[in-house]
């Protein structure tokens, strides 16, 4: 009879964390601005150490959240008055096999240390615009214009 007991709780213990799973995530997307993203949390091996996610706009924040995490904040907090994009990049190597085919890559600068995003080529558009929000007249160089891959 204890090995019963033992395999229900364990049942219900990997059933409340899926449930919980599934609760964190309908809690952050319920207000919309939701994008799919990868950050590039380590930079050790070439081509690798790439995490799965989702972005949440919200005012001048872009937040990270990791897709298979049990974290109700977010991971990563991007501020759009400090963050710049240097240059896009399509997937190399390691890359390829590890996102979406139709994914850019954009390394970008903030206060604390270079970052590099993913996201898929029709994300791009809504988040430079995002990025390059200012009031009218107001030039805004954060974005540079440098070897961007044709489209």
């Amino acid at each position: 009879m204890e090995i019963v007991e033992g395999i229900g709780i364990g049942f219900a213990v990997v059933l409340g964390a899926i449930l919980f799973l599934f609760i964190r995530r309908a809690l952050v997307t319920r207000s919309g601005g939701i994008i799919r993203l990868s950050v590039r949390t380590t930079t050790v091996l070439d081509g690798r150490g790439w995490a799965p996610g989702f972005g949440r706009f919200v005012g001048d924040e872009l937040r990270w959240y990791r897709m298979f995490s049990f974290a109700v904040r977010p991971r990563r907090v991007l501020s759009r008055d400090t963050l710049a994009v240097e240059r896009r990049r399509l997937p190399e190597g390691q890359e390829r096999m590890s996102m979406p085919a139709d994914w850019i890559i954009l390394r970008c600068t903030s206060r604390h240390a270079p970052v590099e995003i993913a996201m898929a080529r029709s994300t791009v558009t809504g988040f430079l615009s995002w990025l390059e929000a200012a009031p009218p007249g107001a030039v805004s160089p954060r974005v540079a214009s440098q070897d961007w891959p044709a489209a």
